[in-house]
């Protein structure tokens, strides 16, 4: 990795700043509590602010200013409701960027570059990011479902604050998982059509990493069937020679087009083939 992308994953941005300072915030909360009771800060309004659901119940007494900012804990499938949303447009935007090569929407696209948004070249964060915020997805729909339909509240509170402090914060997660995407190159825009050789990560190996990373998957599948299960092993073998002959076809274009083509680099498979 170049120096100055290094610099740029170094670097402190408004979004990792926002996460240290959560961070260090929970930690010290955590640290007063583990004090012994007799230097356990004993402000009421702080105590009725960390605590939720049985933990405020337990209490021995909350004045009635504290009371006023309750809000029922059923209201955390509102938590989901908010994540399934705005991380389900997010991920339907990654989708456009990434498959269709369709742009960010301009005022998503400059509140990522304000919070610090990746500015170096790197296409493998992109599909981490994807599979990510498809894993994050999924997790706020079991949330959702677990909340509506398996989780029974009783007539708990939470703090007005926590109840603000979770609508944010899965619209902050989906942010920061979008903002590991290189915006170098998200806005959709063609530069030109012409080939050129492409460097870094796998290029520097074999000729058509696609190519390659697609026989590894489904080489995975055939770990999960199981190594006895002939039939999958077929279908790999034929993902092999299919995929092989595809990236012996791009290695011999790329060698005819390019005189300066590197000649190390093997087509499918690195060091062989």
């Amino acid at each position: 990795m170049a120096p100055w992308a290094e610099a740029e994953h170094s670097a402190l941005n408004p979004l990792r700043a926002v996460w240290l300072t959560l961070t260090a915030a929970f930690l010290l909360t955590l640290l007063l509590q583990l004090l012994p009771p007799g230097l356990l800060p004993g402000c009421a309004i702080f105590q009725d602010l960390i605590r939720y659901g049985k933990t405020k119940c337990g209490e021995p007494s909350r004045p009635a200013a504290c009371r006023a900012f309750d809000v029922p804990k059923r209201y955390f499938s509102h938590f989901y409701i908010i994540s399934v949303l705005w991380n389900g447009f997010l991920l339907w935007c990654l989708t456009q960027s990434l498959f269709l090569g369709a742009p960010f929407p301009s005022w998503l696209h400059g509140l990522l570059r304000i919070l610090g948004a990746a500015q170096f070249q790197g296409g493998e964060l992109a599909l981490s990011a994807f599979l990510v915020l498809v894993f994050l997805w999924l997790h706020s729909l079991r949330r959702l479902f677990e909340c509506l339909y398996v989780s029974v509240f009783s007539n708990v509170m939470i703090h007005v604050v926590q109840y603000c402090f979770g609508l944010v914060y899965y619209v902050l997660v989906g942010l920061t998982v979008l903002s590991q995407v290189p915006m170098d190159g998200r806005n959709g825009v063609v530069i030109h059509c012409n080939h050129r050789i492409p460097f870094g990560d796998w290029f520097e190996y074999v000729s058509s990493p696609n190519y390659l990373a697609e026989l590894m998957i489904y080489v995975s599948m055939a770990v999960t069937f199981g190594f006895h299960n002939l039939t999958w092993w077929l279908v790999v073998t034929n993902v092999f020679f299919n995929q092989a002959l595809s990236a012996f076809l791009s290695h011999q274009f790329y060698k005819s087009k390019f005189v300066s083509y590197p000649k190390h680099r093997k087509a499918f498979l690195p060091f062989l083939f």
